[in-house]
């Protein structure tokens, strides 16, 4: 009986626990495990990603620069596929059957349930054929998104493209997913947050065609996309586009910047590209020409990334410095005999008249003189050696802006070189001598310094001793915001006080008659105040480098223009400087200049068809 009774229990027990196993199990599948939930949810619903408008990108004046223009994505969920003819599929959309099969292949990959891009950027036109089939191909959808549109066609290294992100930019990133677009250069880049905005995302309810029938509950879960700010840049795009006509068939680049504000008015790297090249599906096939074509490099920024020797420009440096530590005097003269003569040892130098005082020296740019120059400061008596004097000297240059980076908002800025006191001690193995090093004198030798920061040194002059980091955007958004360390001086090393007889020597470059190395850079009624330049070049034709300002008081704008084997400082860089010059101050270009800007609108260096000689030397 009690065996009996014994079993009663175990039997009853028994189907006790199977209940619990199956109330336990019920409980998991319907309360804890969602995946059957989320796969009924997946066959009945459709979440789209809402992209935001990006932010529009403005010039100085208020002309628009960048707008998004809409396109349109193939998405695929591999889960919801149903047998369809592939043949009349891949008709509709212009591919081949085997980018068919690959572009599933990927997004299974990708995932089985979730959305992933099959094909990207569909024109209107195909978009509007496709949608009205597209309930005939389960598991495929269009997403919505925009492209970038560039009107004028113009300033592409400082707007800079977009492309796909990588994986890598994917997992640093929580806000980016497979097939979306990040800046990559430019603008576009270092603005990147500002922007692009912040996604939103709307979920429709779907039958079993795949078809949307609606909008889930309401749009309760949907979430608004949120826009990208605008910018408002510094560029001046009239003097942009006006620039990169004459520095067209030319290589170079030129850097305009005000500098009251350190604002960039205008950035051009020559030979550039057209921005649009890199919107639509033919973007890779153009990166791909482009990074390929070794001679021209139109993707390489020679206003960030080139680094030139200065030439004669630098000889204003050079002679602030000399004034600073007090071991020359405005009226200080030296002779030039056809150069420069320490023993063996010959700097040659053009003919003009001699001796010559600091004013003159500039003006006639005289090797001769800045070679004395360079040498009574390093060997100053006060510095106790030369390496002591190099040393100081050096302080002085670097506060200028060079040697280092200036802190720009454009990606990949080149620090350039100042070399140090190791480096000649390293070099000459002893106590080397300022005559191992005099090339610096007239800008040449190992110095390494980038266009830009040639801008920022002629406006650091312009300011008579201080300068702005120079920035390409004004303010992001509508209250205008801007990073305050683009708001604060720098000032350089040299005293205020020994900027007026450099800045005299400047205008007489541009003005001063006979002798005079930058007359073709003069505009009427404006007081330009300049500097060329002849860089050697070993291998080829010598660079032509000019830096100016103006107008004298109250500077609105300064620039550099360096072109390469242009010949002479005056041949090409002055009188590309004074036409910008006198676009950016007067709106056009005065009918006695034309000449000028006809010749340097058809010189052709890279095919070697170089405009006439106006007769200048340096």
């Amino acid at each position: 009986m009690n065996n009996f009774s014994n079993r009663k229990y175990i039997i009853g027990g028994i189907f006790i626990l199977v209940v619990l196993i199956f109330i336990i199990r019920l409980f998991n599948l319907q309360i804890i495990d969602d995946t059957y939930k989320l796969s009924a949810e997946n066959n009945s619903q459709r979440q789209v990603t809402q992209y935001p408008a990006r932010g529009l990108i403005y010039d100085r004046n208020g002309k628009l620069l960048v707008y998004n223009q809409a396109a349109y994505d193939l998405m695929l969920i591999p889960k919801q596929l149903d047998v369809f003819d592939t043949t009349d599929f891949c008709q509709l959309l212009g591919i081949e059957k085997l980018e068919l099969i690959k572009g599933i292949a990927k997004a299974k990959r990708y995932s089985y349930r979730k959305a992933s891009i099959f094909l990207k950027q569909l024109s209107s036109e195909r978009y509007a054929v496709l949608q009205e089939k597209l309930y005939k191909y389960p598991g495929f959808f269009v997403q919505t998104r925009t492209l970038r549109k560039y009107p004028l066609n113009s300033a592409a290294h400082a707007l800079g493209y977009l492309r796909e992100v990588t994986n890598q930019e994917i997992n640093s990133d929580p806000y980016f997913r497979q097939g979306d677009y990040i800046g990559k250069s430019g603008i576009e880049r270092m603005y990147e947050k500002e922007l692009r905005g912040e996604k939103g995302v709307k979920i429709y309810w779907v039958d079993v065609f795949n078809r949307i029938k609606g909008s889930f509950r309401d749009g309760k879960f949907d979430k608004q996309a949120v826009s990208g700010k605008n910018l408002h840049s510094s560029l001046d795009i009239d003097l942009q586009q006006y620039g990169e006509l004459l520095m067209q068939n030319k290589k170079g680049g030129i850097v305009a910047i005000e500098p009251q504000t350190g604002e960039i008015l205008a950035k051009i790297s020559s030979p550039g590209y057209d921005p649009e090249m890199f919107v639509g599906r033919a973007m890779n096939k153009n990166y791909q020409m482009m990074v390929q074509n070794d001679s021209l490099k139109p993707l390489f920024d020679r206003t960030m990334l080139a680094l030139y020797p200065p030439g004669s420009i630098f000889k204003l440096v050079n002679g602030l410095v000399a004034l600073q530590e007090g071991v020359i005097s405005p009226s200080t003269r030296f002779e030039c005999q056809h150069g420069y003569h320490a023993g063996n040892f010959t700097m040659k130098c053009h003919a003009h008249s001699s001796p010559l005082d600091l004013r003159q020296a500039v003006q006639q740019s005289c090797n001769a003189y800045f070679a004395n120059v360079f040498r009574y400061t390093l060997e100053s008596p006060k510095f106790g050696s030369v390496q002591n004097g190099y040393t100081k000297w050096r302080q002085h240059v670097i506060s200028f802006g060079f040697g280092d980076k200036l802190g720009v908002d454009i990606q990949n800025e080149k620090s350039g070189s100042i070399p140090t006191n190791e480096y000649y001690q390293n070099k000459y193995r002893t106590n080397w001598r300022a005559l191992n090093a005099i090339s610096l004198a007239i800008g040449q030798g190992e110095l390494q310094i980038t266009p830009m920061q040639m801008a920022n040194m002629v406006a650091a002059i312009a300011n008579k001793g201080y300068y702005y980091i120079p920035h390409i955007v004004k303010g992001v958004g509508e209250d205008n915001y801007l990073d305050n360390k683009y708001l604060e001086k720098h000032y350089t090393t040299v005293d205020s006080s020994h900027f007026t007889p450099i800045i005299d020597g400047m205008e007489m470059v541009v003005s001063g008659g006979a002798g005079s190395t930058g007359t073709l850079a003069a505009v009427k009624d404006i007081r330009v105040c300049g500097k060329t330049g002849t860089v050697q070049n070993s291998d080829e034709a010598d660079h032509s480098v000019f830096v100016a300002f103006a107008p004298r008081e109250n500077p609105k704008i300064a620039i550099v223009v360096y072109v390469e084997n242009g010949v002479w400082g005056g041949r090409y860089g002055a009188p590309i400087s004074g036409l910008m010059i006198e676009k950016y101050l007067k709106g056009e270009i005065a009918e006695s200049k034309k000449w000028i800007e006809k010749r340097m609108l058809e010189a052709d260096l890279i095919n070697q068809v170089a405009a006439p000689s106006p007769g200048v030397v340096e």
